[in-house]
C-alpha cells in the first residue's frame, strides 16, 4: 500500500491525492483489528437499548459509535501529521512498536472484558437521594450508558490512529507532500476511514438486532467476536514480539 503512495505523491496530481486519501481511508477502516475492536463495543452496549426502539434507531446507535471510533482515529493521525511535518519533531521507530503493543493488549482486555459483560473505561458517579421519610442513601450508575456519545469508543479509537497502518499513512505524507497538502490528505483520510467504520458499524450491529429475542444466539455471537478479537489482539502481541526480538 506505502509503494503506492510513494508513487502516487511523486505524481504531484493533488486531485488523485485527496480522493486516494479518502478511498483508502475508507477501506482501512475495514482491518480486522479495527472491526474486532469496534464489535465489543457495540455488543456491550447492546445492553442499554429498549425494545421499543426501532430497527434503524438501533442501526443508528451502532453506527454512530464507529463515527466516535473515527473521529479519536483521525484526531490522533492528524496530530501525528502535525508533529512531524508541523513542529518538525523526530518520532522514534520505538514509539509506534509500543503503541501497536498498546493496540494487541487492548484487544485482549476488550474481548475478556466483553465476556464477562464488564465495562472499561466506565466512569461511575453516585447521587444521594433522600425520601420523604427523611432517610437517606446514595445511588450509583455508569455514565457509559446515559451518554450518547461514547468515549470507551473515542479512546479506542485514538489509541488506533497512533499505531498501525494510519500512523505510517500521517508518516508517508509528511515526507513527501506540503505541510498544507498533508493536512488535506489526512483530513480526507480520516473523513474516509470515519464514513468506512460507520458503515460497518451499522453491519455488524444488525445480526444482534434482528436476533435479540433469541438470547443463546447473542451469547455464541459475543463469545465468538470476543474470543477472535482476543486472537487478533494475541497475533499482534507475538508478531511484534517475535519480528523486533523484544525478549
Amino acid at each position: 500500500m506505502f509503494d503506492f503512495f510513494i508513487e502516487l505523491f511523486q505524481t504531484q496530481n493533488h486531485f488523485l491525492i485527496l480522493a486516494a486519501g479518502a478511498m483508502v481511508g475508507l477501506i482501512h477502516a475495514f482491518e480486522p483489528d479495527h472491526i474486532s475492536a469496534m464489535s465489543t463495543q457495540i455488543v456491550s452496549g447492546k445492553s442499554s437499548l429498549t425494545k421499543k426502539q426501532s430497527l434503524r434507531n438501533l442501526t443508528a446507535m451502532s453506527s454512530w459509535r464507529g463515527m466516535i471510533w473515527g473521529f479519536g482515529h483521525t484526531s490522533s493521525i492528524i496530530i501525528i501529521g502535525v508533529l512531524i511535518a508541523g513542529l518538525s519533531l523526530t518520532i522514534g521507530n520505538e514509539f509506534f512498536i509500543g503503541a501497536e503493543l498498546i493496540v494487541g493488549v487492548m484487544l485482549i482486555a476488550l474481548g475478556i472484558f466483553t465476556i464477562r459483560n464488564k465495562n472499561i473505561l466506565g466512569q461511575s458517579h453516585i447521587h444521594p437521594h433522600t425520601h420523604e421519610d427523611g432517610i437517606s442513601h446514595v445511588h450509583t450508575h455508569n455514565h457509559t450508558k446515559d451518554h450518547k456519545h461514547d468515549h470507551r469508543s473515542f479512546i479506542i479509537g485514538s489509541i488506533h490512529g497512533i499505531a498501525g497502518s494510519g500512523s505510517l499513512v500521517a508518516l508517508t505524507a509528511s515526507v513527501f507532500m506540503g505541510f498544507e497538502t498533508m493536512m488535506y490528505f489526512l483530513v480526507l483520510f480520516g473523513i474516509g476511514s470515519i464514513i468506512g467504520m460507520a458503515v460497518i458499524s451499522g453491519i455488524i450491529g444488525l445480526p444482534f438486532i434482528l436476533s435479540s429475542k433469541m438470547k443463546q444466539t447473542v451469547r455464541y455471537m459475543k463469545y465468538g467476536i470476543s474470543g477472535v478479537t482476543c486472537l487478533i489482539g494475541a497475533n499482534i502481541i507475538f508478531t511484534i514480539v517475535s519480528d523486533y526480538k523484544l525478549f
